[in-house]
């Protein structure tokens, strides 16, 4: 099979995500602030030819990616940045939501949000204490839109046949699983206690879930009944 002409850019964002992780061992804030955009934008030239026909499920998750650097550049600045970033990253969760609706309907299917519900509720009963009084809405709003972001996907996958439909709808699944664990292990780091190595964990999770959900458009070069696709 022919490799697409973007295929390059994933292996570049991984050693783009690389170098901004190693900001933080080797005391080199400049690697942060050059790699960490650079590595979304790697993302988001990479999905962009992705989802050919797919229509506004496409148009949405480019908008929820675009959202996404915005965001990153944001938290550039923790503390300065921490609420604007959060605000673009809501508005990237509710972009991936609209998207996820394109054909099911939300919360057609009750169990995954069940589960993630649980899953957050569990996740804020523990760092809801070091939250400060003036963002405690923030986060809450934050926390409900990301677990309805990864419930949504997951019930995406359960509803799906099976062929490409299945196999690409898993991926958007495993994003929303992914995302939820990034921003757990930042909530938890920032607000509870330290988190060994959080910088990577954060990190390599959060690139992992955005590139699982770029890759649940189909890839422009494969047909729809192409499943042996692995880019």
């Amino acid at each position: 099979m022919t490799r697409p002409p973007t295929a390059w850019l994933l292996p570049a964002a991984a050693l783009s995500a690389a170098l901004a992780i190693a900001a933080g061992p080797l005391g080199a804030a400049w690697l942060n602030f050059a790699f960490k955009p650079l590595t979304t934008l790697l993302v988001i030239a990479w999905a962009w030819p992705r989802g050919a026909g797919e229509g506004a499920r496409r148009s949405w998750l480019r908008v929820g990616l675009v959202l996404s650097w915005f965001g990153d550049v944001a938290l550039l600045w923790p503390t300065e940045g921490f609420v604007p970033g959060l605000v673009a990253f809501l508005l990237a969760h509710l972009a991936y939501i609209v998207a996820f609706t394109r054909g099911l309907r939300f919360g057609a299917r009750p169990v995954p949000f069940v589960l993630y519900a649980i899953v957050a509720a569990l996740v804020l009963s523990q760092v809801w204490p070091g939250v400060p009084a003036g963002l405690r809405w923030p986060v809450l709003a934050y926390v409900a839109a990301l677990a309805c972001m990864a419930a949504q996907a997951a019930a995406v996958w359960l509803a799906a046949g099976h062929g490409i439909g299945h196999v690409l709808a898993r991926r958007a699944a495993i994003g929303g699983a992914l995302f939820l664990a990034s921003d757990a292990t930042l909530a938890w780091n920032r607000f509870l206690w330290p988190v060994p190595a959080a910088g990577f964990w954060i990190l390599a999770s959060y690139w992992l879930a955005q590139a699982a959900i770029a890759s649940s458009l189909q890839s422009a070069s494969n047909s729809p009944e192409d499943t042996s696709n692995r880019d």
